[in-house]
């Protein structure tokens, strides 16, 4: 085997065709709202962590459970990376009627691209929210939040970080 690319060999790297059974996949007796994505610091240097915060509103009947996925999208890199990536996710139980705030830290090495090396880069990213991947086709009620941010300075090794 001389082809070590992903490309076509796994469905991060597909082109526009989804997993028959995404991650977070199932059923659920009650509806979910996300709402108030905020990521802190918007703009923030290369090597550093990005904060980011969402409330999940429990606005069905009955008490639920959802599985809260933040995926981020690299809008342009040096090499070829996944269309998305699963940087965090976190199930939690919410009573009927309720909402709650969730907290997340997306750490710079989430960021980080193989260039013959690992290297953080800078740019512009996506960050997504929800309960489901990013255009997932909707098999269960639920939406997806996204903000950017970006990353300033220089591009460098991991490591130096």
């Amino acid at each position: 085997m001389e082809n070590y690319t992903m490309e076509g060999r796994t469905y991060r790297y597909y082109g526009q065709e989804a997993p028959l059974y995404p991650f977070g996949y199932g059923l659920s007796y009650t509806t979910f709202r996300y709402r108030d994505l905020v990521l802190s610091p918007p703009a923030l240097p290369v090597c550093a962590n990005l904060s980011v915060s969402v409330v999940l509103q429990n606005t069905g009947q009955r008490d639920g459970e959802e599985v809260v996925q933040l995926y981020l999208r690299w809008e342009q890199s040096s090499v070829p990376v996944p269309r998305w990536q699963l940087v965090a996710f976190r199930r939690v139980a919410v009573p009927a009627g309720r909402e709650t705030k969730l907290s997340f830290q997306v750490v710079a090495e989430q960021r980080a691209v193989w260039a013959q090396d690992w290297r953080l880069e800078p740019g512009t990213f996506t960050l997504f929210a929800g309960g489901q991947q990013p255009g997932q086709q909707l098999q269960a009620p639920s939406e997806v939040l996204s903000a950017r941010f970006s990353v300033t300075g220089a591009a460098r090794p991991l490591r130096t970080c």
